[in-house]
């Protein structure tokens, strides 16, 4: 477990940082700061007001009062562009990186090299990016579009583009949260040799035990307030979840096991892409989780049965009647919705506020003769607001407003309003706090209970087990196994995913 370091100067301090937005008090007065060569862990529930205070640091959002210091002096910072300049590198929960430029160009972007009259330096600029990406431990095809990888090397990709810009305060907000344990420890070993350097790293985090693994200090923020700074060696686990929601959240209880209907889901030798030879089933009121390394297959087969890629060959069959669903409209059209990994992108119209993203998929429901019953929208979408805890000022709020976890809660609206028989969640706690964490894991329960068939994808396994029914396991676009809860273990889960017999 990292020490502290008391004796260390502050590298940098945010002294009374007050922000506010229409109807939001995003930060109250906020104190911040962080030692040299220190990883700093900072964190709080969806909307506490984490991001928004690294966003002032960046130079992304202008602070309504309070002042920054950098080495005991203060500064001003009016643009990311003033942040770089000053060595501060943010890496963003939502990645910042332009689809369909390559990894090196993002890498570099707005810094390649040139040579006479602008022209680019490609040969030394790929090497340059294969340099930064050997420091980061992994290698990546730099001619490759960023489009065309995963989420997890996408991280990667932002890491490595924080990295090159030499910053001496790196924040870094969620960035294990795609990533293998593998890579999460690469990652861990990255984060030790920059604090050996001199480093400062704020590391915001939902994983507690990533932590304790990395942290020096700790400090907590709720509903834009200072609740707490601690050293993380006198902190406990319980110590964090309390200050974060003030209250006792119990992480502990594994969900009750309830009886299970007939197949909604059949699926016999499904070929797509990556995948081969797929055969399961999923019955009415049964919560079956799906696991493995990313690059398995996992997200793939969400997608084959969401209409989004096309199906080679094999039979899909809902609630006994085989099916085609050649797009994601067939798919809604016969009730099978899916939670994607990326809300940004793929679960939601950052533009459109919260009621009209709530009712996206079911709009029919509110129409008559062409046109919204508008009174009817709004009652809807707010009783789903308050059932999901939203933190919004109102349904009209724009959702790229919210915070990630948020936004996670409209995606789930969503689906809960169109009454799917059959919902995939991907991924459904990604870069979501312990409160919300559990909330969702009890929303998912419930749907189950009232007889939705449920597949929740899933790289942390104490989450699948927790709320899984039963367990399957993929290892390069195979399933490798089939587990029952009562069988499963994570041993055993990492054997086979691993490719074991």
């Amino acid at each position: 477990m990292p020490t502290s370091q008391p004796e260390a100067p502050l590298a940098v301090e945010m002294i009374g940082i007050s922000k506010s937005f229409p109807g939001v008090q995003a930060l109250d007065g906020v104190t911040f700061g962080v030692r040299r060569g220190e990883v700093h862990a900072l964190l709080g529930e969806n909307g506490a007001g984490k991001s928004t205070l690294m966003k002032i640091l960046a130079g992304a959002q202008p602070a309504d009062s309070g002042e920054i210091h950098l080495g005991g002096k203060p500064v001003r910072i009016q643009s990311p562009l003033d942040a770089q300049r000053l060595g501060i590198s943010v890496i963003y929960q939502e990645f910042n990186l332009v689809p369909a430029l390559s990894v090196a160009e993002n890498i570099f972007l707005g810094r390649e090299p040139t040579g006479a009259a602008g022209v680019m330096r490609w040969k030394q600029l790929f090497q340059d990016a294969e340099q930064v990406l050997a420091r980061v431990g992994v290698p990546l095809e730099v001619r490759t579009p960023v489009d065309r990888l995963s989420v997890a090397h996408q991280q990667i990709v932002e890491i490595a583009k924080a990295l090159s810009t030499n910053a001496s305060v790196l924040v870094m907000d969620e960035p294990s949260s795609a990533l293998t344990d593998r890579e999460l420890e690469r990652l861990f070993e990255l984060i030790r040799g920059l604090k050996a350097t001199g480093v400062s790293v704020v590391y915001i985090s939902h994983r507690l035990e990533e932590i304790f693994e990395i942290a020096d200090r700790v400090t907590v923020l709720r509903d834009g307030q200072h609740v707490q700074t601690a050293d993380v060696t006198g902190a406990t686990r319980a110590d964090l979840i309390r200050w974060m929601v003030g209250r006792e959240v119990d992480e502990t209880a594994t969900l009750p096991a309830k009886e299970i209907g007939a197949p909604t889901l059949t699926v016999d030798s499904l070929c797509a892409g990556v995948l081969r030879d797929i055969t399961f089933h999923l019955n009415r009121g049964e919560v079956v989780g799906l696991t493995g390394l990313v690059g398995a297959g996992r997200t793939e087969l969400a997608r084959a049965l969401f209409g989004a890629d096309p199906v080679e060959s094999g039979r899909v069959a809902l609630a006994g009647e085989d099916v085609r669903v050649s797009s994601p409209q067939d798919a809604v059209r016969i009730g099978i919705g899916l939670v994607p990994e990326d809300r940004k992108l793929q679960g939601l119209v950052l533009g459109m506020n919260v009621r009209e993203n709530s009712t996206l998929s079911s709009l029919a429901k509110f129409c008559t003769f062409g046109f919204v019953r508008g009174c009817e929208e709004r009652s809807e979408t707010q009783r789903l607001v308050d059932a999901l805890s939203i933190r919004t000022p109102s349904i009209e709020q724009t959702v790229q407003n919210l915070s990630g976890g948020n936004q996670q809660k409209v995606v789930l609206a969503k689906w809960l309003l169109s009454e799917c028989r059959l919902l995939m969640f991907d991924e459904p706690t990604r870069g979501v706090d312990v409160g919300a964490k559990a909330e969702i894991h009890q929303l998912i329960r419930d749907l189950a209970d009232r007889g939705v068939a449920i597949l929740m994808i899933s790289s942390e396994l104490p989450e699948v087990l927790k709320i899984s029914d039963r367990i399957l396991v993929m290892h390069e676009g195979r399933l490798a196994a089939t587990l029952d809860r009562k069988e499963a273990t994570q041993e055993r889960i990492m054997h086979f995913a691993t490719g074991g017999e």
